[in-house]
């Protein structure tokens, strides 16, 4: 599934990189602990955070994730958009909670297989 359809099933705003949409989509991840992504997220995930700092993004680059999404209604500041863009991740966001659009993503991403 690419990032574009994600965005569109679960009505996801895109803070950065709408050209960077057609991702493919391997799974998710949630935490905000950036040690924690590092250590144990996968190339191709989407990362599903509530941290909206900068570090998100090189982060989220090291890992090759395929898009990060801030939840809560949390919005990235300047700088985070900016490294999104230098990055090529796509930056997008919610009004869920973690725990209901986590269980929004693994729906959507179980009937794809």
């Amino acid at each position: 599934m690419k990032v574009k359809e994600i965005v569109d099933l679960l009505s996801l705003k895109v803070y950065s990189c709408e050209d960077s949409l057609q991702g493919e989509v391997t799974g998710g991840y949630a935490s905000d602990l950036l040690s924690d992504v590092m250590g144990h997220s996968k190339e191709g995930q989407v990362w599903i955070t509530l941290q909206t700092h900068k570090n998100i993004m090189g982060v989220a680059s090291l890992r090759d994730l395929s898009a990060v999404i801030l939840v809560k209604g949390f919005t990235p500041d300047d700088e985070t958009v900016k490294l999104s863009v230098t990055e090529g991740v796509p930056l997008l966001g919610s009004d869920m909670e973690a725990f209901e659009l986590c269980g929004k993503l693994y729906e959507v991403l179980g009937t794809q297989k």
